[in-house]
């Protein structure tokens, strides 16, 4: 992609050296109010941005914290977030997760995003019920995918891709055992194939340089990784 391609991680991640800008996202149930970041409470978001940034690509990180506790994300503070995203310029928004619930305001949120041209990569579990914004028309999904070591993909379905659900010591840079995330990790090993690949400039052509990459088709067996 381009260099200095700007990218909104929205996620518990509220703190990133380098960061260009950040802000969270609170629902009381009445409104969405913005407030200060705050650090990552769970280690989630933190995890995502480390392969983000981790990319051959230079890229300029946005975040948009929406988990601030341990409670869930809610559809309105998720849609802020986009909207957000989109009116800073982002040219990629990366959720790694997924709202059981098709809700409205997400779903306007998303298709301003995609209308305005930004690609979105959102997480899609590798089997269960449809999640949203990954549901979305013009989302690329990402999901785990046990075959996968990391920096491989395999092909799923119609703009859904798995990717390995873990990274390693090596990949954080540091010592630590191996952190597995199942669909959240995948999904962000998909957008940093992204940001790897050829540069398109289309959502379309995106899955186009996806599709060609890919190293498996098809699911994975079930309970026999290849």
């Amino acid at each position: 992609m381009t260099v200095g391609l700007r990218i909104a991680l929205i996620d518990s991640c509220g703190c990133w050296p380098g960061a260009s800008e950040a802000i969270a996202f609170a629902d009381d149930g009445a409104q969405v109010e913005r407030l200060e970041p705050a650090p990552d409470p769970s280690g989630h978001g933190s995890r995502v941005a480390q392969l983000l940034t981790g990319c051959d690509a230079a890229v300029e990180l946005l975040l948009a914290q929406v988990f601030l506790d341990a409670q869930p994300a809610s559809a309105a503070a998720v849609a802020a977030a986009v909207d957000w995203a989109v009116a800073a310029h982002a040219g990629l928004i990366h959720m790694s997760l997924g709202l059981a619930a098709d809700r409205e305001v997400l779903s306007a949120a998303v298709a301003r995003a995609v209308g305005r041209g930004c690609l979105i990569v959102a997480a899609m579990p590798a089997r269960g019920a449809l999640v949203y914004p990954a549901g979305y028309a013009g989302v690329i999904r990402g999901t785990g995918d046990a075959r996968c070591a990391p920096g491989e993909l395999s092909h799923l379905g119609d703009w859904l891709y798995g990717g390995c659900p873990r990274f390693d010591a090596a990949t954080l840079g540091k010592a630590t055992s191996a952190v597995v995330g199942g669909a959240s990790i995948g999904a962000a090993w998909v957008t940093r194939s992204i940001l790897n690949g050829p540069q398109a400039p289309t959502a379309s052509g995106t899955v186009e340089a996806l599709t060609a990459m890919t190293l498996y088709q098809g699911p994975e067996a079930r309970g026999r990784p290849s």
